[in-house]
């Protein structure tokens, strides 16, 4: 070669991985190679059209002003679904129904969006997105299923309508946020925060699943559908463990993503649950005079 050139072509340099405390920003958008997408005949969308750049930041700000909006609001009044139904809400859903349509989208629709991802084959947002999936395929086809119909009491077709938009937002920001704005490091596997994250989100799954199933059971034993005090296990220290557990779930899911996305989820959860445990606990004591009164309302000890 000629004196002071050098024969070797120098490709364009990749970006660096990004630092553990920038998976809490969305990374700046970078087109993606063409790739050809499964459902592109009936709607021609793929990471090089899907430019949502702008729409991004916006989604994951917005998560703290509806937070604030949610806790807000639950001061006055509470979703008037479950023992907390008006029979002056007039169109209506049997619960079932209307429980499995209205958490759909956190199912389908997230999948849908993460597949659009430039990182969607990649095995670390595979494999978070997996957590999250389990938990609403029980949500969509598992909970609905045994839901009894003895004495239940319809879902107003607004509240429905509510969180059906809810979760196709929140499906749209767990689903970008994986597979297209956060980059993880190869050992991302073997990181604490996973780890951890693992540990307090399957916790909290199991807690939420177990506290469940003791209040449907309560509901199968009456045959007329009617409430009564839960007792045993959890339930001896707080009046709605399943909200604890699901807190706590979502609190591990914020903890194993690191992102700014899995943390709004976990804000907005809170901000929906902790009202509504107040107000259970509230409902129970004006209902039960044998209620005890030792029992906190979300947090064993604590609140």
């Amino acid at each position: 070669h000629r004196t002071g050139q050098s024969n070797v072509e120098h490709l364009p340099s990749l970006p660096p991985p990004a630092q553990p405390w920038r998976l809490l920003h969305p990374l700046p958008h970078h087109r993606s190679p063409p790739s050809p997408y499964l459902l592109s005949p009936l709607l021609p969308l793929s990471p090089d059209t899907m430019e949502d750049a702008w729409l991004y930041p916006i989604a994951i700000n917005s998560a703290f002003i509806l937070a604030l909006l949610i806790v807000v609001s639950s001061k006055n009044s509470v979703a008037p679904y479950g023992r907390h139904y008006q029979h002056q809400w007039r169109a209506s859903l049997p619960t079932a129904l209307a429980w499995g349509l209205m958490e759909s989208p956190a199912l389908l629709f997230t999948l849908f969006v993460f597949s659009l991802g430039r990182y969607r084959w990649q095995p670390i947002p595979t494999a978070l997105l997996l957590f999250f999936l389990v938990h609403y395929f029980h949500r969509v086809v598992i909970y609905p299923l045994r839901i009894t119909s003895a004495g239940r009491k319809n879902m107003p077709l607004a509240i429905a309508a509510m969180s059906f938009l809810f979760n196709v937002y929140s499906g749209y920001l767990q689903g970008r946020s994986l597979s297209h704005y956060t980059i993880y490091p190869p050992s991302w596997f073997s990181s604490l925060r996973f780890f951890f994250g693992v540990q307090i989100f399957v916790a909290g799954m199991v807690i939420n699943m177990w506290a469940d199933n003791v209040l449907l059971s309560l509901r199968k034993e009456s045959k007329t559908g009617g409430y009564k005090i839960p007792r045993g296990g959890l339930f001896e220290y707080v009046t709605c463990p399943n909200y604890f557990g699901e807190i706590v779930e979502w609190l591990g899911w914020a903890i194993m993503t690191s992102n700014a996305a899995g943390f709004a989820f976990f804000l907005l959860t809170a901000a929906n649950l902790v009202p509504r445990a107040a107000a259970h606990h509230d409902w129970y004591l004006k209902n039960f005079p044998r209620f005890p009164r030792s029992r906190k309302t979300l947090i064993p000890f604590i609140f």
